[in-house]
């Protein structure tokens, strides 16, 4: 039994991991904690999330005696904290020979000039990013079982990637375009005006400016024009992608491309149909669909995913499983 310890536990994503690993076989929660200022101390996790009412936890504060505690009852921690916190918490969990699975993005860029641009902070923790492994579970299983530094990627470029991997190599130099709407819970718990029922409205953000750009430009090894879309429902993200290929690819080498995906049991694909997020809502799947123009070059390619669950918690757990063997 490997023992979890979950930072961050009040959030949308700490609740749903926490869920998800209370129920995992091989794995157990060792406690659940927020930060010493926040007003849900003290508090069940129940008492927040009446849905959660069969698991028994209360919020403890992170106090330096909790963090002993954690060190020495737990096998990993999960960071589901803010990107600045994440930084200093997964180096110091890092250095106690925990494994860490920080579902923020502190870690999801090797070099580290990334991070004054796109998160507003200078990294100081260099030899722990030197270890960090990208968590797209399909495509770094191996390293993720290798390595105790864990990044687990965020929600569009989750949707994104698995849908562009399998054809990069087939891309030409055009750069995708990325079309992507997610639900409100990918703004977080927060109280904010724009995410209020009554102001949510299908709109752009983020254009030419999103920090998930140069995420999936990263990891997919190729620049992409990446506009993400607030959708008035409350969980889920569909991305749909126009992408050029080479010269005389065929539908056939396409459909090849992604058999990639035939041995794994979260992902499927469809080709001439597309996904609806209705379909993937509360589930750990991923489902795309694709069509070709062979006379054109252009494919699209549609992938469906719960920002939540794919998106963040159970890719998580994917990682958990994975890195322990279970």
């Amino acid at each position: 039994m490997k023992n979890i310890a979950i930072i961050g536990a009040s959030g949308y994503t700490g609740a749903q991991i926490t869920a998800l690993i209370e129920n995992a076989p091989g794995l157990s929660v060792q406690g659940l904690y927020v930060s010493e200022n926040s007003l849900d101390k003290g508090k069940a996790l129940a008492d927040l999330y009446p849905v959660y009412q069969q698991i028994p936890y209360v919020l403890q504060p992170l106090t330096a005696a909790a963090k002993a505690q954690i060190v020495a009852e737990s096998d990993a921690v999960v960071l589901a904290t803010e990107h600045a916190v994440s930084l200093e918490l997964a180096a110091w969990f890092y250095a106690q020979g925990l494994s860490v699975f920080d579902l923020s993005g502190a870690y999801r860029f090797a070099d580290a000039a990334q991070y004054p641009k796109w998160y507003g902070f200078e990294h100081t923790q260099p030899e722990v990013l030197a270890q960090a492994i990208y968590g797209l579970a399909e495509w770094n299983a191996d390293k993720i079982a290798a390595t105790r530094m864990i990044a687990v990627p965020g929600c569009y470029p989750t949707a994104s990637l698995l849908a562009l991997k399998p054809v990069k190599s087939l891309l030409t130099s055009t750069w995708p375009v990325i079309n992507a709407v997610s639900g409100v819970t990918g703004a977080g718990r927060k109280a904010q005006l724009h995410t209020s029922f009554c102001e949510v409205s299908l709109t752009p953000y983020g254009v030419l400016g999103h920090r998930h750009q140069p995420e999936i430009a990263t990891h997919l090894g190729q620049q992409v024009i990446f506009t993400p879309h607030l959708g008035n429902f409350k969980r889920g993200i569909l991305a749909t992608i126009t992408a050029q290929l080479q010269p005389g690819t065929t539908t056939e080498q396409v459909a090849q491309a992604y058999s990639v995906y035939d041995d794994s049991p979260l992902v499927k694909v469809t080709h001439n149909r597309f996904p609806k997020v209705d379909d993937v809502v509360l589930t750990p799947n991923c489902h795309i669909g694709w069509k070709f123009d062979e006379a054109s070059g252009y494919l699209v390619v549609a992938s469906a995913i719960d920002n939540l669950m794919k998106g963040a918690a159970s890719q998580a757990l994917q990682c958990i499983k994975i890195h322990f063997n279970l």
